[in-house]
């Protein structure tokens, strides 16, 4: 669909890789372990050591597009999909 997925957590480079060959992830994983993009994204809380699920969906111009709080881990990758398929038909 032309679309980058990057997926990111507080967990350290190490922990990341560990998991995502685990788990054959099929997309990048970004390492925050300071925390920083995730306050600016507001989904950490001051204080607070983890954060919930949340995707952005972000255009090729910069322009954040959706956001899904309510992400369901067995089917998000469905849910991805029909939400990309739905901007790209805009």
């Amino acid at each position: 669909m032309g679309v980058t997925v990057y997926g990111a957590s507080l967990d350290d480079v190490k922990d990341m890789k560990a998991f995502a060959d685990a788990q054959n992830l099929g997309f990048q994983l970004l390492s925050d372990t300071d925390g920083s993009a995730a306050r600016k994204y507001g989904v950490l809380a001051e204080g607070a050591s983890w954060t919930g699920r949340v995707t952005f969906v972000i255009d090729d111009e910069g322009v954040l597009r959706k956001i899904d709080e309510g992400v369901q881990v067995k089917t998000h990758g469905e849910d991805l999909l029909l939400m990309v398929e739905e901007l790209m038909s805009e």
